[in-house]
């Protein structure tokens, strides 16, 4: 048996890696159950088996949708923009039926399956509580089909983006910014929650049914946040002239080091944030900022070293209460569940922050500016590509009737009205009124991250 190992290392190399990459995989998937939890504490006891559904069917309908066309259209994308060239029927059947010694195109594909399903169940977080369901599920197809894999097309697959030099190591902007953008664009076109906002302008703070929920989803995010960078150094064994070494598992302590002190210095950034402008420290703020300071290490954590995740991971906590009450004050936009501040904001500031804190340019190997610019550029195309074709989709939506529940499905309730289930029902008929007294106050602490039922 040992004589068989020796004269054949290429192929257990290849197991090895193949079982990591799997193992980290599934990791990642497990982190739709942190979404479901983290989504459904934050909506309305009404809401829940809704949200629940929606992100069931996110992973169902979409993985089904990026198998069939969402990965050729990043192979087809990467190569009208530079990266390595395709025709249309390679890039498709490439994935249906790979020749017998590409024994990795479905394990890669999986992978790769798992990205875009964070991306696109981000989504449903921010249109929670009031967006039709066939809006959601259309949107998902185009979001798995198109939207998602074109900016995968032009950074990972080796388009114009990554030809310039971009730096995302796991996604912080490819798969957290660009979702937590999409979320913003689609609850600002829905439309905000009734009694949300009053008619002066000031916000109404609708709270989420169980905090429980909400925490213990950020830590089932947390966990498999681990899948999402420490697997993205997705090689730890390489063969070469007969030799086995490390492959980039050589830096995956330095990954794990800078996710860990990352999620850990935003939740204290959120909660410090808090404290400072409410005298309170929010749990759900802490929370979230944990996640933010996740999101915000996620594109660099392979580059940087263990001060620069700290500030980093600090400062994307930080933002998370500013931009939530800039959203939610200056906007007038319903983010249910934080989703621009946690994914979108958080992710385009730590992409952003790359040249301040990339080895190359402390070692000397590089210029702030050279490595700017592809930043600046690839959040910018990004960032654009994303609202615009958002915004189309649920502008259509919108435009004939359809982006939104009608008003009395709203007061009484999605699980209800479109589920035709009451997810709680040893508690009486679900609550059909919105809970806030003529004046705006009495509010209970809920997902509208603020103490104080009405704010000016």
């Amino acid at each position: 048996m040992l004589t068989a190992l020796q004269t054949d290392l290429a192929s257990v190399v290849e197991g090895v890696n193949l079982v990591w990459v799997l193992t980290v995989t599934f990791l990642i998937f497990f982190m739709h159950a942190g979404f479901a939890m983290l989504e459904a504490g934050q909506v309305r006891a009404k809401n829940v088996a809704n949200q629940l559904t929606k992100n069931l069917l996110t992973w169902s309908i979409g993985v089904i949708v990026f198998f069939l066309l969402g990965a050729a259209v990043s192979s087809i994308i990467a190569g009208v923009t530079g990266g390595p060239s395709t025709t249309i029927t390679s890039a498709f059947m490439g994935l249906y039926a790979p020749d017998a010694a590409a024994t990795t195109a479905w394990v890669d594909w999986l992978f790769g399956a798992v990205f875009a399903m964070t991306a696109a169940t981000i989504v449903s977080g921010a249109v929670a509580g009031r967006a039709r369901l066939r809006a959601y599920l259309t949107y998902t197809i185009f979001i798995a089909g198109v939207i998602y894999p074109v900016v995968v097309g032009v950074t990972w697959a080796g388009g114009f983006l990554g030809g310039l030099g971009f730096h995302d190591f796991a996604g912080g902007m490819i798969v957290h910014g660009m979702g937590g953008i999409a979320g913003l664009t689609a609850a600002w076109l829905i439309g905000p929650r009734m009694n949300r906002f009053n008619a002066d302008g000031s916000a109404n703070v609708i709270p989420g049914h169980s905090i429980t929920f909400a925490v213990l989803g950020t830590l089932i995010l947390a966990f498999g946040w681990y899948g999402f960078n420490v697997g993205t150094a997705a090689a730890p064994l390489a063969y070469a002239d007969g030799a086995v070494t490390l492959g980039s598992f050589a830096y995956v302590g330095r990954v794990a080091l800078v996710t860990t002190l990352g999620m850990a210095a935003g939740a204290i950034g959120a909660g410090g944030v808090a404290m400072y402008k409410t005298g309170k420290v929010d749990t759900l703020y802490v929370a979230n900022g944990l996640l933010a300071g996740l999101v915000g290490v996620t594109a660099i954590a392979d580059d940087i070293v263990w001060p620069g995740a700290l500030v980093v991971g600090l400062l994307a906590g930080m933002q998370l209460p500013i931009v939530f009450e800039f959203v939610e004050k200056r906007l007038r936009i319903d983010d249910v569940c934080a989703v621009f501040p946690v994914h979108g904001s958080a992710g385009v500031l730590g992409t952003l922050l790359y040249p301040v804190f990339a080895m190359p340019v402390w070692h000397g190997g590089a210029s702030v500016v050279s490595l700017a610019i592809p930043q600046i550029v690839g959040v910018g195309v990004i960032a654009v590509w994303t609202f615009a074709a958002t915004a189309a989709i649920f502008g259509a939506f919108r435009a004939v009737g359809q982006a939104r529940v009608s008003p009395d499905h709203e007061r009484q309730g999605l699980d209800t009205a479109e589920h035709g289930v009451d997810t709680y029902p040893e508690f009486g008929s679900p609550d059909a009124d919105t809970g806030i007294r003529a004046d705006g106050s009495g509010i209970p602490h809920g997902d509208g991250f603020m103490t104080t039922g009405k704010e000016d």
